[in-house]
């Protein structure tokens, strides 16, 4: 079932306490039905008595998972998707890596991205998961492979730029790419799939996020619907690309 953006934004905007979900502002009918049907979908029931939607189980993965997919979708972990090659080759493009420059990949899976860039630069890579670390480190192109939480190692302003498609759930994607920046040398670049959300949620770490972006030169860019469906995932992403 897919989701406008118009009833994303209610459901970023909605208070979630316990098993209840409670609409903030007032709605036009027409769009209160359809918010009421997309939770109605998830599991949600209107309760008079609570003024809000109730669900047999708290509501935030629910409702998180939506945001992210613009889809009310079965549960999924949203840590780990592979790269699909054609968006590794845009990120590429954007970055316009030279054969100087020092590459990192945070969270670089199997080396989606890390691959491809390593045939122009030369490439760092950080990967939390040990099987696919493994795969790295057989792969035999990376530079340096680091095994453990990206969001755990000290920054150091060492590369040219960074390449990621971080984590989503939860906004970790923000998390992930503002520690990444502080690696990225002054003149550098950083190129990263993010969950589109990003870009209208209204929560203060999104609005914080878009501020950067904009106070940093860097700018958005859309990807097509249904880009990682071949990764196992319907999630919508946009590309951020930040200078430094």
């Amino acid at each position: 079932m897919k989701v406008s953006e118009d009833v994303l934004r209610v459901l970023d905007a909605a208070e979630i306490a316990g098993s209840q979900v409670r609409l903030v502002g007032t709605l036009d009918r027409k769009l209160y039905e359809r918010v009421n049907k997309v939770l109605e979908a998830a599991g949600g029931k209107w309760s008079r008595k609570e003024r809000a939607h109730v669900f047999d189980e708290a509501p935030g993965d629910v409702i998180d998972r939506t945001i992210l997919t613009g889809e009310v979708v079965a549960p999924q972990d949203f840590g780990f998707f592979e790269t699909p090659e054609m968006l590794a080759d845009e990120a590429i493009a954007e970055a316009a890596l030279e054969p100087h420059h020092i590459v990192l990949e945070p969270s670089a899976g199997t080396g989606r991205i890390a691959r491809p860039a390593s045939r122009i630069a030369q490439v760092d890579c950080v990967e939390f998961q040990p099987k696919n670390a493994r795969k790295l480190f057989e792969g035999k192109f990376a530079r340096k492979i680091t095994v453990g939480d990206f969001l755990s190692i000290p920054p150091a302003r060492e590369y040219d730029r960074v390449l990621m498609n971080p984590p989503f759930g939860r906004q970790d994607d923000i998390r992930h790419v503002l520690h990444a920046l502080k690696f990225v040398k002054p003149g550098g670049l950083l190129v990263g799939i993010m969950s589109a959300g990003v870009r209208f949620r209204s929560n203060r770490m999104s609005v914080e996020f878009r501020d950067r972006v904009v106070s940093c030169g860097g700018r958005f860019k859309d990807i097509p619907d249904g880009a990682f469906k071949e990764s196992g995932t319907m999630v919508s992403t946009t590309l951020v690309i930040i200078p430094c």
